[in-house]
């Protein structure tokens, strides 16, 4: 067997070289560079060459379904059910075939009914807030088996193509990527804990692991409006779609961050940047205390030397095509908020984390054997409470705004109804606004308004517009 020996020492030596030439090219081309904020453009140049093969991809598609007769694309859910404005008394008018007002004396037809069960029948049919819990449908087929669901044709050179991809992002991109993540990690946690001790120089560290933690997921940021940088002493405020919009930010300034505190990898890290930085973590009893966590908010903001506060206002993840409620506790504090609108591409990958159906393991591996991902992070001018303005009032403003900015709809609904369940309070309004119709009670200057009926789950949810 002694021959053996040659070829293992030969074998040895080779993986030796391999290794050697993989952690040299990466520390040279990707981790140094991350480390001193310098792109070469390779992910430009690399996000550009996709984009001509999807078009090309498509052109193929479209040209084949074309040739056989086929339908291309499936018809989308989305928008399906024609919705006018319309007053309550208009619609009870046209049901009971009547161009006369209605009655001042409370009068009930069966034809009443009508109105409402066809709003229910809608909010079944087409649900504004469930389908914001599941992934983006895209116009075109990103070569992506798990977002090819909506595209009928698939041709032989497209098969090869998907087949050429899968080994270049399976065998090339998840491996470069999950080094650089590891490396992004254990940077983090090793050097937060060591400069811990030294009076400066501790922000620079979080900014460098948060690069190389970029380059991990190929990001492609672009920021717009940089002079609106949150500021020392101030909350920003942003859109949530997924867990990696803290790396997002963090990669282009400084944060504190508010959160639960955790067990595991993600405690690890926790308890790493506390050493380095002024983080607010609070323990699970402490969730549902809400003077606890403004005060502990309040005392941040009041320290001037303290990076700005990051938080998700809305509370769960949203699939970047809406912005949903705000939850008014970071609207409290009295000072400077600072809205942020970030918009990503799903063409080259679904940032979007469906809680309920992956585990952040299974998240974390499709977000990295995706193409890239690829965003806009817009900045906006910061603002403050106005003089009779309370925190609903006030955090519906900032909402508006960053859903203005990001091309996002603007919902009125809690996205806490992804667990939970509607309240008893939409049905009452309900209620209320019929039996107004009903004895000429219109109250509130809301005769004259037309009414946008938002829908979920059965429930019809009547907003007066002004």
């Amino acid at each position: 067997m002694g021959w053996l020996l040659p070829f293992d020492n030969l074998l040895c030596m080779a993986l030796g070289i391999s290794f050697t030439v993989w952690f040299t090219s990466l520390l040279v081309f990707i981790i140094v560079p991350a480390i001193l904020g310098v792109s070469f453009g390779i992910r430009k140049l690399y996000m550009n060459s996709l984009l001509k093969i999807f078009e090309w991809a498509t052109l193929r598609m479209e040209r084949g379904a074309k040739e056989k007769n086929q339908h291309l694309y499936k018809p989308y859910s989305n928008g399906i059910i024609a919705k006018e404005m319309s007053t309550l008394e208009q619609e009870i008018q046209e049901l009971r075939s009547s161009s006369t007002t209605l009655s001042s004396e409370p009068e009930f037809e069966m034809a009443d009914i009508m109105s409402f069960c066809r709003r229910g029948v809608e909010s079944i049919v087409d649900d504004e807030v469930t389908k914001r819990f599941s992934a983006e449908e895209l116009e075109s087929w990103n070569l992506l088996t798990r977002s090819n669901y909506n595209f009928r044709h698939i041709s032989l050179r497209l098969s090869v193509l998907w087949g050429l991809g899968l080994l270049i992002r399976y065998s090339f991109l998840l491996p470069l990527r999950i080094t650089l993540a590891a490396t992004g990690i254990g940077l983090l946690v090793v050097l937060t804990t060591i400069v811990g001790f030294l009076p400066s120089g501790r922000y620079k560290i979080h900014m460098m692991c948060y690069r190389i933690c970029v380059r991990a997921l190929t990001a492609i940021i672009t920021y717009h409006n940089s002079e609106n940088k949150p500021k020392n002493g101030g909350i920003c405020v942003a859109n949530h779609t997924t867990p990696i919009d803290v790396i997002i930010l963090a990669n282009d300034g400084c944060y504190s961050m508010v959160g639960q505190v955790h067990g595991g990898l993600i405690g690890v890290v926790q308890r790493a940047m506390v050493k380095s930085s002024p983080h607010i973590w609070f323990e699970r009893s402490e969730v549902k205390d809400r003077h606890l966590v403004a005060k502990m908010l309040s005392n941040h903001v009041a320290d001037k030397t303290n990076h700005p506060i990051l938080i998700f206002p809305e509370g769960t993840c949203i699939n970047n095509t809406s912005v949903m409620m705000f939850k008014k506790g970071s609207f409290e504090i009295g000072c400077t908020v600072y809205p942020v609108a970030i918009k990503y591409d799903p063409r080259f990958g679904d940032a979007f984390w469906n809680s309920g159906k992956f585990g952040m393991v299974s998240y974390l591996l499709r977000m990295m054997s995706s193409w890239a991902i690829v965003c806009s992070v817009w900045y906006l001018p910061p603002v403050n409470r106005e003089e009779g303005e309370d925190a609903v009032q006030f955090a519906n403003r900032v909402k508006a705004a960053i859903a203005r900015q990001g091309g996002l709809v603007d919902l009125l609904w809690d996205g806490g109804l992804k667990r939970g369940k509607v309240k008893d309070t939409f049905r009452e309004e309900q209620q209320k606004l019929y039996s107004k119709v009903l004895v000429g009670d219109q109250e509130d200057q809301a005769e004259d308004r037309p009414l946008e009926f938002s829908t979920l789950r059965g429930v019809v949810l009547v907003k007066t517009i002004s």
